[in-house]
């Protein structure tokens, strides 16, 4: 390094000028270069668990393979703690990234951003560095995804260090039905994706006031809502026994709700979202004192979104040309909204559908296949 740069170097007056020169530059570029690894690092995310990822691939339990955890990307360093302690629960972790992307892409299919993924370890891009109530949403639902799969591998005894849910018996239950059968393990569930998902902000420092310690909270809070939502919609299932089904007798048990509920509920709160801002104590407070406080359950956010309507390297936009759009909406999946007053182009496509099903004894649907030409529309 010292002769590279030739600080230590004796020579002419002309040589240490230049080295001087050079140490310059080096050191210029040396502060872009960490400048820029900072930005990728921070760009890595736990959610990659969730698309094509090691932890999905049988291969890499075999003995004398390279450890699991050392190739997953996008985890924080208290992550890899808690995958080299918990190994057998990354699958699940992955599980639960991938059902909220999932999530995501459905309940956002006919908005402008429809929550696309990237090809690298940030999944969804640099729209995620904005504290919008788009990323809002999507920590959210990721939380609650993770809960969601780690709740149900318990019940199917996939992990060592969990079983059936112990929740205690509900105090409306009627007294005559049993309360046992194995149910979702939620408790467990929430607190391992708590201490999992938290891991990356609770490890982050930043200077009181600072904008980053204002996203490490309003991550935190969202991470907290979305598992919230998976826990509070949680509810009692039964089963009937007795001669001919007449469920003189019933056992019980909690249950998940289908995570399409989760998803519904999540996105109405992205629609009342809060805006946040930092006040002198570090804290987040609502921008708009008018409002009620916003709850442990509720979306906040503290940047404005961003303009969807273009493509934007800088913000991670893709903009919405070439979409779908549908010209009798009036809603944010029509053109008109769809394609920021662009316009839109029209084309014909053949589609091919199931038809004129009938049953036949015994037991089997036999259908024909139909085809028709449809018009659709592409925003310019």
């Amino acid at each position: 390094l010292q002769k590279s740069i030739g600080i230590l170097s004796p020579g002419v007056a002309l040589g240490t000028a230049g080295s001087a020169m050079s140490s310059k530059f080096f050191l210029m570029a040396l502060a872009i270069f960490f400048s820029f690894a900072q930005v990728v690092i921070e760009a890595n995310s736990w959610w990659s668990l969730g698309m094509n990822n090691p932890v999905q691939m049988s291969e890499v339990y075999i003995i004398g393979a390279q450890p699991l955890c050392s190739q997953l990307a996008g985890l924080s360093q208290g992550q890899k703690k808690l995958c080299h302690l918990y190994q057998d629960h990354m699958q699940y972790i992955g599980e639960g990234a991938k059902t909220g992307i999932k999530e995501c892409q459905y309940q956002f299919r006919h908005r402008r951003w429809n929550c696309s993924t990237v090809d690298n370890t940030s999944v969804f891009g640099r729209v995620m560095q904005i504290g919008s109530r788009e990323t809002a949403f999507t920590y959210a639902v990721s939380a609650a995804g993770v809960v969601n799969a780690m709740s149900r591998a318990c019940r199917e005894g996939e992990l060592s260090t969990c079983g059936c849910s112990r929740a205690a018996r509900p105090k409306d239950l009627p007294r005559d039905w049993l309360w046992g059968g194995c149910g979702d393990n939620i408790d467990y569930g929430y607190r391992f994706a708590k201490e999992f998902v938290d891991a990356r902000e609770r490890e982050r420092i930043h200077a009181k006031g600072s904008y980053e310690s204002a996203r490490i909270l309003m991550n935190l809070h969202n991470n907290e809502a979305g598992r919230r939502t998976v826990y509070n919609l949680a509810d009692v299932a039964c089963k009937c026994h007795g001669v001919s089904g007449s469920c003189s007798l019933k056992t019980c048990w909690l249950q998940l709700a289908d995570f399409r509920k989760v998803g519904d509920a999540l996105k109405e709160k992205y629609d009342s979202a809060a805006a946040m801002r930092l006040n002198s104590r570090g804290k987040l407070v609502q921008v708009n004192s008018r409002f009620n406080s916003p709850t442990t359950q509720d979306l906040v956010y503290i940047d404005p979104s961003p303009d969807y309507c273009v493509r934007n390297e800088s913000t991670g936009s893709l903009g919405t040309q070439g979409r779908l759009c549908n010209k009798t909406s009036e809603g944010m999946d029509g053109c008109e909204l769809m394609c920021c007053g662009r316009g839109y182009d029209q084309f014909k496509t053949v589609q091919t559908e199931r038809c004129h099903c009938k049953f036949h004894w015994c037991c089997y649907v036999k259908c024909k296949k139909c085809t028709e030409i449809v018009d659709q529309f592409v925003c310019k």
